[in-house]
């Protein structure tokens, strides 16, 4: 029996497990409950687990033969703050929380991994299965990583995969090289002068001052950077003020950049505090720039990629599996397991569901034994029992 015809017979308890993480999704950090039941499990199916790795991350190793070689498999746990709009079953039961991008299929799935290779056992070394807390922009991998993550559980290839909508189910994407982009946040505090509304010749006016920052902000994809090095600056929030007769004394910027180079991300980030200091001095306003969260770009070792490519062909079948895959603008912090670990980012259909992040996504139930299945089939070929 194949990984796919045997995964496909847990089908049900899958679906069921996917349910019941999206109708108490966690934000990151916070997901005990969802850690809990990692944890349950892995045990129920007798592999060793780890847990408080990160803060609420949950390793589960499982050794079979001899061989000192390892995989790690990664997944991740947390939901989106934000309000489900949708009308499935197993709605969010938990105010302003949403597994809006998938994770709780993306748990799911490495749990149909465990299972099957806990049951089965056909091959030689380790895999460590790797529950990912905080992946939306709360530094879940980081975090893993600063608590002996790959010192304790060393892996000569890593991998995980990202449910796409618009894809097909059945269907997957990757390439070699860049395949998400590297970025982050940002936030500039425009410092004034407040005063009453009708008195502008008595204030340093940072309101002003903040919208002449944004629209130059957008000079520099087009000016200062090559045409064939793609970047994204995107100013999302502007907060300041109380009243609608008075000119504040601060207002704050909020946004994000992406680029596919870092070297790219240095220069915005560089060319950002030129831009915006320069031109709070000519308002005679100040700025203090931070950046609370940055992303490296997402680069697939081609080596790793080829062992995905080869267990996601035996899979969904070759024609199913496109190799050429644009990169994505968006982040995604596994980044930072492939820059201490060689190892491949893969996208998974989702069939036509709404994008990511939308109030009313839902993660396609039929993915779940495809998705199971390569990270299974990536494990025994990856390390083959003798």
């Amino acid at each position: 029996m194949t990984a796919l015809e045997k995964i496909g017979t847990y089908r049900k308890d899958l679906t069921d497990i996917r349910h019941d993480f999206h109708a108490h999704p966690e934000i990151g950090m916070e997901e005990f409950r969802t850690s809990d039941i990692v944890a349950g499990l892995l045990q129920k199916w007798g592999i060793a687990v780890h847990r408080g790795i990160g803060g609420t991350g949950v390793v589960g190793v499982l050794k079979n033969g001899t061989s000192p070689a390892a995989i790690g498999l990664r997944a991740d746990m947390d939901a989106l703050a934000m309000d489900e709009l949708g009308a499935v079953p197993y709605k969010s039961r938990n105010a302003g929380r949403m597994h809006a991008c998938g994770h709780d299929g993306h748990t799911t799935m490495l749990l149909g991994a465990a299972r099957y290779l806990a049951e089965t056992r056909q091959f030689d070394g380790t895999v460590n299965f790797i529950f990912q807390p905080a992946e939306e922009g709360r530094g879940g991998a980081s975090a893993m990583i600063r608590d002996g993550l790959f010192e304790d559980f060393p892996c000569d290839h890593i991998f995980g995969m990202h449910n796409w909508p618009g894809l097909d189910v059945g269907k997957c994407a990757i390439n070699t090289g860049p395949v998400m982009a590297g970025g982050g946040f940002f936030e500039i505090l425009v410092k004034g002068k407040g005063s009453h509304a009708a008195r502008p010749e008595s204030a340093i006016d940072p309101m002003l001052t903040a919208c002449h920052i944004i629209t130059a902000l957008q000079s520099i994809v087009s000016r200062n950077i090559p045409a064939s090095k793609e970047a994204i600056i995107s100013a999302t929030r502007i907060e300041g003020g109380h009243a609608s007769n008075v000119i504040p004394d601060s207002v704050t910027i909020s946004g994000t950049l992406r680029c596919l180079d870092t070297e790219v991300l240095h220069q915005i980030r560089e060319r950002m505090k030129e831009i915006a200091t320069g031109i709070a001095n000519a308002f005679g306003a100040t700025v203090e720039i931070s950046h609370p969260v940055e992303f490296l770009p997402t680069v697939n070792d081609p080596a790793s990629t080829n062992m995905m490519i080869r267990a996601a062909s035996r899979i969904c079948g070759a024609s199913n599996v496109k190799c050429d895959m644009e990169p994505v603008m968006a982040s995604e912090d596994f980044s930072y397991m492939l820059h201490k670990v060689p190892g491949a980012y893969m996208c998974l259909g989702n069939g036509a569901s709404q994008m990511l992040h939308h109030p009313e996504y839902n993660f396609n139930d039929e993915a779940l034994v495809y998705g199971a299945s390569i990270l299974a089939e990536i494990t025994e070929q990856g390390l083959p029992a003798r």
